[in-house]
């Protein structure tokens, strides 16, 4: 009679195929099917604000056919063409789905969140990637062609909390207010100086000017729509803070800008300023004798501006006459002021 080593035997069953791959491993590979065939509404967009609102995009597909009966995740894949969807963007669909419709918003969002430029032409590429299990190769849809345009759109986050009693006292907390974080692009990457008059000031952060919805403290540097513990500033002074609410997560760095030379204290010590975050001006009203002085960030001689007449270069200020002035510092036109009072 013939005997069988049981390790090595083949077993077909249900369109899967079973291959002994060693005395002590058995792999099951899909018997190969159709990816889907995707279908899309259009193959070229320009998209504007003012049909934010509007369809911009529609997709179908016919299901894809693994051989066998199985449940099928569908993800939309956008990449930049000719890249074989290296680092493409993938949008997953519910089970049982087989179409779906973009607005112009959620659109131009996504797009900016792979940081296409605006308002320039780009061509991509669409496929619908099909999976049923991780063990199992995903199966692909036939590639279709998509130029877009998007539109630049700023959106901003918002900083109520303690930090707020300082300007002006008794306004703490005041969502309508708060600071701002702000995102050029929408991208979900939102940047913004605070000044914290102490370590461990407590602050939330909010989607708009109210208390319908705000990110709490989640831990470990993330935050969460649903976590109701509030943030916390690191240390005192000027913080950049970035918010990435696609990641869902909150980051501090250092950013000060001071005043220092011997018209202020010295060469070595920095007289701090104040951010003026809706007008992105650095401000500071303080006491100067006559002799030079430098604009310098972060304590540290790496970047420092001078200049005369209003002007930023790389001279020094000089001061004339001693008595107190309100200086301010415009970072965005390379611009200075100082008023005697």
């Amino acid at each position: 009679m013939r005997t069988f080593n049981i390790m090595a035997c083949i077993a077909v069953l249900f369109g899967l195929l079973g291959v002994s791959c060693s005395k002590d491993e058995t792999k099951l590979v899909a018997v190969p099917g159709n990816g889907a065939s995707l279908q899309a509404s259009v193959s070229s967009v320009v998209l504007t604000r003012e049909n934010a609102d509007q369809e911009a995009l529609a997709i179908q597909w016919e299901p894809a056919d693994f051989g066998f009966n199985a449940a099928v995740s569908n993800a939309l894949q956008i990449g930049l063409k000719g890249q074989n969807f290296e680092g493409a963007k993938e949008i997953a669909f519910s089970a049982g789905d087989d179409r779906y419709s973009f607005n112009t918003l959620e659109l131009n969002a996504l797009l900016l969140a792979m940081e296409l430029p605006v308002d320039v032409a780009t061509d991509l590429e669409l496929r619908l990637k099909s999976s049923i299990s991780t063990s199992f190769t995903p199966l692909y849809s036939n590639t279709l062609p998509l130029v877009v345009t998007p539109y630049a759109a700023i959106s901003y986050l918002y900083v109520p909390g303690a930090y707020q009693k300082a300007i002006p006292p008794g306004a703490e907390w005041a969502v309508e207010t708060a600071e701002s974080l702000i995102s050029p692009t929408s991208n979900g990457i939102y940047t913004g100086i605070i000044y914290f008059p102490e370590a461990d000031s407590e602050f939330k952060v909010t989607p708009a000017r109210s208390w319908d919805a705000s990110y709490g403290d989640d831990g470990a540097g993330r935050i969460a729509l649903t976590a109701s513990g509030n943030i916390k500033a690191p240390r005192a002074g000027n913080l950049e803070l970035t918010v990435n609410t696609n990641e869902n997560t909150i980051s501090f760095k250092d950013h000060s800008w001071g005043i220092v030379g011997d018209a202020a204290v010295s060469w070595d010590d920095d007289t701090d300023m104040r951010y003026e975050n809706s007008t992105q001006l650095w401000k500071i009203t303080v006491a100067l004798t006559a002799g030079e002085m430098k604009f310098r960030k972060n304590h540290d001689w790496g970047t420092s501006y001078g200049g005369a007449n209003g002007t930023l270069n790389n001279d020094n200020i000089i001061i004339t006459a001693a008595g107190t002035y309100d200086i301010t510092l415009d970072l965005v036109n390379l611009t200075y002021t100082l008023v005697k009072k």
